[in-house]
């Protein structure tokens, strides 16, 4: 029998090996980026084109390397992190497995440029698609210089995959923050297509999360601040009111290191029990110091998952300096953990006599005995005598009177070509009751709402754009690095549904319109809705652009729960819903209506 088992080149190997560390521009930026700190970097620049397609360039002034050092980094498993196994538990690195660079090389054209403060001259390798092609001196300041161009060039398939040039940047952009926030003492520029997206000057830790996020954080941000043997926590996390409905700025860092801990993101949330709603999410900037010896990195490729030796003490700790900052801060209640489990007792002076206390009684007197009851003829018995009669008057003539709310509705539809009358009226706020048939049906006002403006934006698009409505005064908006991509690619689809909006500077927009048939809705709160919803399904769903746009104008733009609704309105909206070619559902698949067959309502009273 022949054998089967052979080795893999080395070629192969590494472009599988690339499966798991590259699976996007983003994992290049991560690495790299990762790779300038650990060499003493104090700046560092990243340059990518066509988010990341065709270029993605770092530049840091770090340490740079040796002519020997420079080949050999290509190398797989060639690391100097780490010289046995006993280091993979004190790791004070970003990287140390030795498979990023080669992994990089094996689907990219790259050319790296270094040099040491020592040497006179830097030193050129190329390497494309995993093979070397030379190693030459050059002229490049200190530091080192990584240029990865085509990424996957040698593997159409794994490049078909990607996505646009939007979505490929804002992940570009999610893993720079990741990068820059904890390290707020080295200055980092990023460049899109030569276009200057960050430029962070090294600073506090507050002016860096202003400077990626936010300039007007700085009022909506607590700091927390907790020291213990077991772990240091510090950071900011967001007041109550600044919760949104989508997971957005929520960082954990440990030891510096961005990571993702479900764990520790629910002791978050049962500090904020009661202070926000259950569907929101405060933001967090986090950060965990602990000794290397207590946590294990090595457990995901991408090294954003570890194991914490105690973690239950940890959780512990988190929750409570959370709920201690938030308690200082005079937006929920809070455990003073200064005071000491005692009474709090004044100290007795010298000058005073202290002496037992006393109780006042008075012996004379009767609780029978009072005004109101004295002899049986108090002036309340008197009054319920003489009142008595009035108390069923609001019962009489009930049948006759009409009720000022919530009655029943005549009006008329017209639905496929034929005249239907609906008696309907509203319950608690937040449904229409009717009846179809001999069926009594209850609808959703909400979500019947969001499915009929849903189907009238999906269908705009087939149809004329929405007409505009100019704003007397236009809005400014300022927005997030990442909402100002996103907007910008967007754009179009705003355009088609009804909404003027044009960039203003560096991520601002101006909000010059709005769609005409939404009225007078506040246009900034509008458009945040529809930026976080549109992410939230990109997150759930696997939806075209046009069709995300709408479900998030619709769920942003429809009557919500607790509005009165009059006759015309609940006509207008059991006439429109029926009409849809989808009625029973809304956009995110939640029933919109509930019906009850007149032989199930027929049952019960018989029982």
């Amino acid at each position: 029998m022949s054998n089967i088992i052979s080795l893999l080149p080395d070629h192969v190997a590494n472009q599988i090996a690339a499966g798991e560390v590259v699976q996007r521009p983003a994992s290049v930026v991560k690495e790299l980026l990762e790779n300038a700190i650990d060499a003493g970097a104090t700046q560092i620049k990243l340059i990518v084109k066509d988010a990341g397609k065709s270029l993605i360039q770092v530049i840091d002034n770090g340490k740079g390397m040796s002519p020997f050092d420079a080949r050999l980094c290509f190398e797989r498993h060639a690391t100097s992190k780490i010289k046995n196994a006993d280091d993979l538990f004190n790791i004070h690195t970003k990287g140390f497995r030795g498979e990023a660079l080669a992994s990089i090389a094996a689907v990219a054209q790259v050319e790296l440029k270094t040099r040491q403060q020592q040497d006179a001259v830097a030193q050129l390798i190329e390497i494309d698609g995993g093979k070397f092609v030379q190693q030459s001196e050059c002229q490049a300041p200190v530091g080192t210089s990584f240029s990865i161009k085509n990424l996957f060039f040698n593997i159409p398939a794994r490049r078909n995959f990607l996505k646009e040039d939007s979505t490929e940047l804002r992940h570009i952009i999610e893993e720079f923050e990741r990068v820059a926030l904890p390290h707020y003492n080295i200055h980092f520029i990023l460049y899109s297509n030569n276009n200057e997206l960050f430029n962070l000057p090294a600073a506090g830790l507050i002016q860096r999360i202003m400077g990626l996020f936010s300039h007007n954080l700085n009022q909506k941000l607590v700091p927390i601040e907790q020291s213990t043997d077991v772990v240091k926590i510090s950071g900011y996390v967001g007041k109550p009111e600044t919760a949104k409905k989508k997971r957005g700025e929520q960082y954990f860092f440990v030891n510096n290191r961005f990571i993702k801990s479900p764990y520790l993101n629910h002791a978050v949330y049962e500090a904020y029990r009661e202070l926000i709603a259950s569907d929101a999410h405060p933001a967090y900037y986090i950060f965990l110091e602990v000794d290397p010896k207590t946590i294990d990195v090595n457990i995901h490729p991408t090294k954003t998952e570890i194991k914490f030796i105690d973690d239950k003490t940890i959780y512990a700790l988190l929750h409570s300096s959370v709920k201690r900052a938030l308690g200082k801060a005079n937006v929920g209640p809070s455990l003073d953990f200064e005071a000491e489990m005692s009474f709090n007792l004044d100290a007795p002076t010298h000058n005073k006599t202290i002496t037992q206390p006393t109780v006042s009684v008075n012996p004379d007197y009767n609780p029978f005995k009072t005004k109101s009851f004295s002899g049986g003829n108090s002036s309340v018995n008197t009054s319920n005598k003489k009142n008595w009669e009035t108390l069923y008057d609001g019962f009489k003539n009930s049948n006759e009177e009409e009720p000022e709310q919530n009655t029943f509705s005549n009006e008329t539809a017209e639905l496929n070509n034929e005249t239907v009358t609906y008696k309907a009226f509203q319950l608690s706020g937040k449904y229409i009751v009717t009846s179809f048939g001999q069926n009594a049906v209850l609808i959703d006002q909400q979500r019947a709402h969001e499915r009929i403006l849903y189907e009238h934006f999906l269908n705009i698009k087939e149809q004329n754009p929405n007409s505009v409505q100019q704003m007397l005064f236009p809005i400014h908006m300022e927005l997030s690095n990442n909402d100002f991509v996103l907007i910008q690619g967007l754009k179009p689809e705003f355009n088609v549904l009804g909404f003027d909006l044009e960039p203003f500077g560096k991520n601002n927009i101006v909000i010059n319109g709005t769609p005409a048939e939404l009225g007078e809705l506040n246009a900034q709160q509008m458009i945040e809705g529809i930026l976080e919803s549109y992410k939230l399904n990109l997150l759930d769903k696997k939806i075209d652009m046009h069709d995300n746009l709408c479900r998030a104008l619709a769920k942003n733009t429809c009557i919500k729960y607790g509005k009165f609704l009059d006759d015309t309105e609940m006509q207008t909206i059991i006439s429109h819903l029926l009409n849809c070619n989808e009625p029973l559902y809304s956009p995110n698949g939640k029933p919109v209506m509930m019906e009850v067959e007149k032989e199930e309502i027929e049952k019960f009273f018989k029982r």
